[in-house]
């Protein structure tokens, strides 16, 4: 069959051709264009890495920065509620001190009251035994028809009143 007879003379031509394309194509895309794809992997390879250490870097430096404002404002906190509890005390003190003011005038309106109440007491006492040793003459002189002194009838009205 002639096809047959063909086909080695089809084929070493195609297999020489085949092999001068792959040739080609290997020293094209693989000697010439594989390096620089690769150079350019590489080179976007340490992009991503110093991109990333300079993220982290930042990270660092805002997490440093970020305890140093914690730091700081702990502090002014810590200040804040010095300067409250200072208030506080002074407030306190000054509350105290108005107050053992206001007890101490109180404390003379009181003995000043009491003294008030001890004379007007003794007064009423004084009053109420004079008109008791008033009444008792009365009553004497009417019942019993006896006049009575005013010292005796004092006497035995204030003899009375304590034994009561």
């Amino acid at each position: 069959m002639p096809q047959i007879a063909q086909i080695m003379e089809t084929y070493s031509s195609q297999i020489f051709w085949l092999l001068v394309t792959f040739g080609f194509v290997f020293f094209v895309v693989g000697r010439g264009m594989v390096p620089r794809v690769m150079e350019t992997v590489a080179q976007r390879d340490d992009q991503i890495a110093s991109d990333l250490a300079a993220a982290e870097a930042a990270g660092n430096q805002a997490d440093e920065e970020e305890e140093a404002w914690r730091k700081r404002e702990n502090e002014n906190r810590a200040d804040a509620q010095a300067v409250i509890a200072k208030a506080k005390a002074d407030a306190a003190a000054s509350s105290e001190k108005k107050l053992a003011a206001a007890q101490k005038r109180l404390d003379t309106k009181l003995a000043k009251a009491e003294v008030e109440i001890a004379e007007a007491r003794t007064a009423a006492l004084t009053e109420v035994e004079s008109v008791a040793a008033e009444a008792a003459q009365d009553i004497v002189k009417q019942l019993a028809g006896v006049s009575v002194t005013a010292a005796s009838a004092k006497s035995a009205v204030k003899k009375a009143m304590t034994n009561a």
